[in-house]
């Protein structure tokens, strides 16, 4: 770089430009036309985003904030469906509900199938993903038959295992043809039992969805990992307790997110198998199927938009504590990648 005696100026450098000062490097504003030009370029920024975004939020208002606060809304009246809310009962709804052994009930059952689904899908998603993961013939058959039931839809699913699970149906009777006719059961109207044919069912459509999510965790582990274990003389056993679960970990909490909130709002294959009387007297009720049962079918919408606030207050704490205390090690992480 020279010095041009002749001006008695010296040369800028770009990032002077860049900081939004003049040539002369004095930390003199740019002109007026430039100042222009940028805060034309930030609307047009803005308008973009605007334009981008606009539709997600509007839908996403529309059809979740605005029916939550509706229902809290309709919560504190005695409400029966049609023509404005006006018999106002205050915190007589949520204190019935509070009350009531009957959710009490669908209480314990949510909680009992959010537990045993990820005691039960977990492990056996996590062996499923990790044997598809290896190289052999047939490997894109497999993963494809192991997903396609969590592609079926509920109402297929549900009246499918139904007939198949009662008294007279198909697995009693393939029991009996195998000389296990000792092993036959009321699967469905059975208390003991109910409850565990439910966690049956949804395993079998769920688990689909775990194995490829695990698949596309272990698809971002590099192959140099395992080598290098390896060389070292590790195990395979030993590679995937040390490498492969640490690593696939946020995939894993990420499914037990989704599993935990889906099992709390459990409702269409409960309501389509055992009905939304039977299902309580099969021990095998949820909180939705509570919901649809004093609230629109007996003609209460006000306690029914109750239920519904209560199941997104439990719904919501849950997945803010498990966002602290589980998610927050990810979460963290991207974090800080982006502050770098």
């Amino acid at each position: 770089m020279t010095l041009d005696t002749s001006l008695g100026t010296t040369p800028t450098t770009g990032s002077d430009t860049a900081a939004g000062t003049s040539p002369a490097g004095s930390g003199t504003p740019l002109p007026a036309g430039r100042r222009s030009t940028r805060r034309i370029a930030d609307w047009r920024k803005r308008v973009e985003i605007a334009v981008l975004a606009g539709p997600a939020v509007i839908v996403f208002v529309t059809f979740v904030i605005l029916p939550v606060v509706l229902a809290a809304y309709y919560g504190f009246f005695k409400w029966q469906g049609y023509g404005p809310p006006t018999d106002f009962v205050g915190l007589q709804n949520y204190l019935i509900i509070f009350q009531d052994r009957a959710f009490h009930a669908v209480l314990m059952h949510n909680g009992f199938i959010v537990v045993l689904s990820l005691v039960l899908q977990g492990p056996i998603a996590i062996v499923l993903a990790l044997l598809l993961n290896q190289k052999m013939h047939g490997r894109g058959l497999v993963r494809v038959l192991v997903f396609v039931p969590y592609v079926i839809s509920e109402v297929i699913v549900g009246t499918g295992w139904s007939l198949m699970l009662q008294s007279n149906g198909a697995v009693n009777d393939l029991l009996q043809g195998m000389g296990l006719g000792g092993l036959r059961a009321d699967w469905l109207s059975n208390p003991d039992i109910a409850i565990w044919t439910l966690l049956v069912i949804i395993s079998w459509k769920y688990i689909g969805f775990a194995v490829i999510l695990f698949l596309a965790g272990l698809q971002s582990i590099p192959e140099e990992l395992f080598e290098a274990a390896a060389i070292d003389g590790a195990g395979y056993w030993q590679i995937q307790r040390r490498i492969t679960l640490p690593l696939l970990g946020p995939t894993i909490r990420i499914w037990a997110f989704l599993s935990i909130i889906g099992s709390l709002q459990l409702f269409d294959l409960v309501y389509i198998i055992w009905g939304q009387y039977i299902s309580s007297t099969a021990g095998t009720s949820t909180m939705a199927t509570y919901m649809v049962a004093n609230g629109r079918t007996s003609g209460n919408f006000g306690y029914g938009s109750a239920v519904a606030v209560v199941m997104f207050v439990i719904s919501l704490a849950v997945a803010l504590i498990y966002q602290r205390f589980v998610l927050r090690r990810d979460t963290a992480g991207a974090l800080t990648e982006r502050k770098n």
